[in-house]
């Protein structure tokens, strides 16, 4: 059996990257998905291949309908994974409102209504289950996502930062108000991971990060490489797996020891 067998997962931001890599381990442990994305074209490609449900949408906007929707399918929900974010760099003095908000509803308002969203049915299955058997089925899941720039700041992206600090605050807290229901809630910090939005940028200009700031980073990494997204996933697997039923509360870097992250 693997490790997420008989669960129901919800994975944001799964189209591509970190929630794809994750969508895919986790299906290969043998869980049942849901998954979301902004993007519904790759969305719905990925969907299919894992045999899941596509529930394209805004984690900011939708939460609601996509926790609705991920029970019509499935009856039931034991993990949220919240992997939506997005970037939108400038100096801090330059940076616009719309920079700011676009990067603050994926990555924190996002991750609370998600979280808001799902609390209620945790809430209804932990009663039911303890009335009924006077301890619940199992612990039921939610894996948030802060940038691991929180911790040591990142020029041009104040947002990103102001974001990922705010969510480790919201992480820390839900695992206390959840904790009386067997929910654990606990946060990844991703370092510098190989995606669509760090690669190389292009030689026309297009989207990318420079080469020479791609360097930096990896010197700066004590394992002396770049993340991949499924260094990731794996950590959202032992995060939602029983392995860590006593883990709650806590914020795991994973950033292969850039420089500043290790807690």
């Amino acid at each position: 059996m693997g490790r997420l067998q008989g669960r129901v997962a919800v994975i944001t931001g799964a189209a591509r990257g970190i929630g794809e890599a994750t969508a895919r381990l986790f299906a290969a442990e043998g869980a049942t998905l849901a998954l979301n994305d902004v993007d519904e074209e790759p969305l719905r490609e990925l969907a299919a291949s894992l045999d899941a449900v596509a529930v394209p949408g805004d984690v900011a906007r939708d939460a609601e309908r996509i926790v609705a929707e991920a029970l019509a399918a499935h009856g039931a929900i034991d993990i949220v994974v919240n992997n939506a974010g997005t970037r939108a760099d400038a100096p801090f003095h330059l940076m616009t409102a719309e920079q700011w908000d676009a990067v603050f509803d994926a990555c924190l308002t996002g991750t609370l209504r998600m979280c808001q969203a799902v609390a209620p049915h945790f809430r209804e299955r932990a009663m039911a289950e303890l009335a009924e058997h006077g301890a619940v089925a199992h612990h039921r899941k939610i894996t948030n996502t802060a940038p691991a720039s929180f911790l040591v700041g990142s020029p041009g992206q104040a947002n990103l930062t102001a974001a990922g600090g705010a969510v480790v605050g919201l992480t820390r807290t839900l695992a206390r108000e959840l904790g009386g229901f067997a929910v654990n809630v606990n946060a990844v910090a991703p370092g510098f991971v190989e995606t669509r939005l760090t690669a190389a940028e292009h030689p026309d200009g297009g989207a990318g990060m420079a080469e020479p700031l791609r360097q930096m980073t990896k010197a700066m990494t004590a394992l002396g490489r770049h993340g991949q997204p499924g260094d990731l996933a794996r950590v959202h697997l032992f995060l939602a797996s029983s392995d860590a039923d006593f883990v709650t509360g806590v914020t795991i870097p994973v950033a292969g020891g850039l420089l500043g992250t290790c807690v």
